[in-house]
């Protein structure tokens, strides 16, 4: 099949792979502009685009390149735009989204569902409508959160979310018979920076749940501690508190205690907690964070 592809994150990447290695013939690939990644003031390209030149395709940052070609579907996995339904009309376009729809349409789907400690998640092929993610589904697949992370929920999702879209293209039933989303919808909202600051007043299973996001934060004084990895514990101090119990840095909330395993201190490396605990010799006794 004749296709276009439109994506830009690491996540997009499988399922641009899988359609070229099923033999389909991706005809142009759109992206989103280079843009500053990391340290420097070097422009570097997306993911996908990297992927996309490393198979020899050509590769374009505007929609309007889309026009002529004649392929038969655009194929649409985290562009990071919204697609125009004057495009839409043209070229008919299949979504996979990182969701069970018609639950957490939207922007932040994956962090959504473990922010809400959903028990499963999935992915859903569907056809791309102009109004957000309310498409019929083509196909989907179902997964475990678990205890897993953003990233690696994300990284099984995509690929399963490759494989779910292959299977669609190869098969005239899932292409042409989509089906109505039916249930309850729910909205994957952006994520902002207070979605990952960590406060006493959170219940521990939530403060638990945003640490595995990736980004979590609380503040120590004037100084930001970033979260990298840690459990739950159990402890009967008092609810912002900081204290070193058992071999372990805990800090406490309104109902329970979490203990830090990895933590990043603004202007420092990466470090295990107990170092950083012995290094900077806090006093429990009046200690609070926020």
């Amino acid at each position: 099949m004749r296709l276009a592809f439109l994506g830009t994150p690491s996540a997009a990447v499988p399922s641009l792979e899988a359609l070229v290695y099923a033999g389909h013939e991706v005809a142009l690939v759109v992206t989103r502009p280079d843009r500053k990644r990391g340290r420097g003031s070097e422009l570097s390209p997306s993911p996908v685009k990297q992927a996309a030149l490393g198979l020899g395709l050509p590769v374009s940052h505007s929609l309007k390149d889309l026009e002529g070609l004649g392929v038969e579907r655009g194929i649409v996995v985290a562009y990071g735009a919204l697609i125009p339904a004057a495009v839409l009309a043209v070229t008919p376009m299949l979504n996979v989204h990182f969701s069970l729809l018609p639950r957490w349409r939207g922007a932040a789907p994956v962090q959504r569902a473990i922010l809400a400690g959903d028990e499963q998640t999935g992915v859903c092929v569907m056809t791309l409508e102009e109004a957000l993610d309310t498409g019929p589904v083509h196909s989907r697949a179902v997964t475990s959160v678990d205890e897993k992370t953003a990233d690696q929920l994300t990284g099984e999702l995509a690929i399963l979310g490759a494989n779910v879209l292959v299977e669609v293209l190869g098969s005239g039933e899932l292409l042409e018979h989509p089906v109505a989303q039916e249930g309850e919808a729910t909205y994957a909202h952006k994520l902002t920076s207070e979605t990952f600051h960590l406060q006493a007043s959170m219940p521990v299973a939530l403060l638990s749940r945003t640490v595995r996001l990736g980004r979590a934060f609380f503040f120590l004084g004037d100084r930001r501690v970033r979260v990298l990895a840690g459990h739950e514990a159990v402890s009967r101090a008092r609810a912002g508190g900081v204290t070193f119990e058992g071999g372990e840095v805990l800090v406490h909330t309104v109902d329970g205690s979490y203990a830090l395993e990895q933590v990043q201190v603004e202007g420092s490396r990466a470090m295990s907690a107990n170092a950083w605990w012995l290094g900077a010799r806090l006093d429990p006794t009046t200690l609070t964070w926020s």
